[in-house]
Parts: C-alpha cells; structure tokens; sequence
C-alpha cells in the first residue's frame, strides 16, 4: 500500500479548511521534504484566507513558516539528511504550504534548527528575517555582512526611521540594521509598550505610532535635527499616515522601503519608494544562503527571536484560531504544534 500525506487544503476564499489524504511526496533534485512539527502563522494567511490574496488557483494549501524534522532529500541536495531538524520558508505552490503533514521546498530555503529552539520557537522566524533582509538590501541598498562579508559599512546612509517595529519583520529588521551599521541612528515607531524590548534589539529611540502624523519630533531626534535618511516601512503605515514622509531630511537620499501588503502607499516627489518580498533576498549576492546565514547568526546570539511566540493550539484544528488571533496582533508571533 502506497503512503500518503495529510494536508490542511483550503478549498476557495473564506472557506473552511478540509483535511485531504495525498501521495506521500518525492523531492525533486534540489529540494527536501520535511516532516512538519510546527507553523509559524503570519498576517498573508489570514489575507489569503479570508481574500484570496496571493492564491493561484484553488484547492490551495497556505502557510509560509515551518520547521521539522528532514523525511527525504532530492538527488543533489548534500547538505541535509533525513532525521535532521530544520527550519524553512514556505509557500509558493500547495506542495509547499506549511499547512501539511510533509511539506516539500528547494533546499535553500532551509536551514538547521539550532539545538537551543524549540521547533515552535524556530517556525516563528523565516519570512520576518528574510522580508527585514530584503527591505534592508533591496530596498535601503545596504549590504548585508552576515550573507555577504563585503556589505555593510559602504552604506552612506546615517539615520533610519522603521514604522511599526513591533512587528515580526519591524523587529528582525532593527537587529539585522544594527549588525550591518553599528552606528547608524535607528528611531523606530510602535505602540508604548513595546519600546523597551525594542530598544534591547538595538533601536536608538522609539516612538508612540500617532507621532507618525506629526514626525516634528523623530526629525529633531535625528543627527542635526534635519531628518532620516530612510524610511523602512514594514506595515505600509505611510497609507494611512503620509505625513510621516515628512521625517525625511530634505537634502537626503530620501530612500522609503516598504514591505507589500496591499495597501499601495504612494510616496511624495523626490521620496525613491521600494516595494519588497522575503523571496527577492534570494536573488543577490549571498542570499541563496540567507538561510544558512540566520542559523548561525541564532547559534552566535547575534540574533534574537524578534517579538515573543506563543503557541495557540497543537494540530491542524487549531489553525484557524490562531488565524483570527493574528488579526490583532501587536508584538507577538503565534505558532501552531503539530
């Protein structure tokens, strides 16, 4: 009798999830099939859920974080091996959704789960890094030394204001800032309570959001008191409140990197705007091991889990709780055990 695997499949937008038996998977030449112990929930799942957002056809099987432990690897893969414990980036196609028994993605997407995380505690960081990742490179056009030891330091830029940064990406973003310019000037907006833990990942000085309509204040928090050089922008916060554009210093590059999620924020004259992805770190210099990079950042304790994690259920059952809990989150990152 042949094996099969389980997946959660969500049938069309705002459906109820359905749990379907399929052939058990076979990896292709550079990919591994990982037995999933643990999801990371984000607010795409949620989007895709409820809109279909992202989905491209349907039944589709959703998440985008996970870790496991290695079932099989494909023919060229010689860096993992079945039994090992790992994290991974998700999504893209249903044979690679988090949300399945055995889920099955290209190897550089993976990585080793340090010994020192729990499996709920790893699924809670691919995407978030590797989004900060790619907000910082793609989009501030600052290197990064930990994928690529000729980036960092070359960078001109001197002070960076980051909207929202209790979020998940907000949070990985303030740490991976820190390491690639260690003396840049990091103000950060989020709710009160956050500030201090932000603070601790390396933010200069934080914010209550609402200065986000009248930036005066982060301006005059700046090198001169002539404003940021950057915005990086991971919530699309500038939709609703454009007048934080206005933080930015005159005569600067005026560089506004945003993570895409739909709201579209359009940005003043003479402002350069960037939308970004976590996949587009994978295309430069380096980022093919962004992955591996993390892994060993975590080992060193140069990297910490960005916002608190919290497990809201064990199995597939749970899912759907927890994607309402994501709804309203603020600074922590919650996580299904199966």
């Amino acid at each position: 009798m042949s094996k099969v695997s389980v997946q959660y499949q969500l049938p069309k937008a705002a459906a109820s999830f359905t749990s379907v038996s399929v052939p058990h998977p076979i990896p292709g030449p550079e990919e591994i099939c990982i037995r999933t112990k643990a999801i990371g929930l984000n607010p795409l799942d949620w989007k895709s859920h409820d809109y279909g957002v992202m989905v491209q056809s349907w039944p589709t099987v959703l998440g985008i974080d996970a870790a496991g432990v290695v079932d099989s690897v494909g023919s060229s893969v010689q860096t993992f091996h079945p039994g090992e414990e790992v994290f991974n980036l998700c999504g893209g196609s249903t044979r690679a959704g988090a949300y399945q028994e055995i889920v099955t993605v290209p190897s550089h997407q993976v990585a080793k789960k340090p010994a020192s995380l729990t499996f709920e505690e790893a699924a809670s960081l691919p995407v978030c890094y590797l989004t900060a990742a790619a907000a910082i490179h793609n989009g501030l056009d600052i290197g990064l030394p930990h994928i690529d030891a000729s980036g960092g330091e070359s960078s001109s830029l001197k002070s960076v204001l980051i909207l929202g940064g209790s979020s998940a990406v907000g949070a990985a973003a303030i740490q991976l800032l820190r390491l690639a310019l260690p003396a840049v000037t990091l103000l950060v907006t989020s709710s009160v309570q956050h500030h201090a833990q932000l603070v601790s990942l390396g933010a200069s000085k934080c914010f209550e959001r609402s200065i986000q309509d009248d930036p005066s204040t982060i301006k005059a928090a700046t090198p001169g008191g002539s404003g940021v050089d950057a915005i990086l922008d991971p919530v699309e916060a500038a939709a609703a409140q454009p007048a934080v554009f206005n933080a930015l210093y005159d005569a600067g590059p005026k560089v506004y990197s945003f993570v895409v999620g739909g709201q579209n924020p359009r940005a003043p004259e003479g402002v350069k705007p960037t939308p970004v992805f976590a996949r587009d770190i994978f295309n430069v210099k380096g980022g093919m091991d962004a992955m591996s990079a993390l892994a060993t950042l975590l080992q060193d304790g140069r990297y910490k889990l960005p916002v608190r994690m919290e497990v809201v259920g064990k199995g597939f059952e749970s899912i759907e709780e927890g994607l309402e809990k994501v709804k309203g989150a603020s600074g922590t990152k919650y996580v299904v055990r199966l």
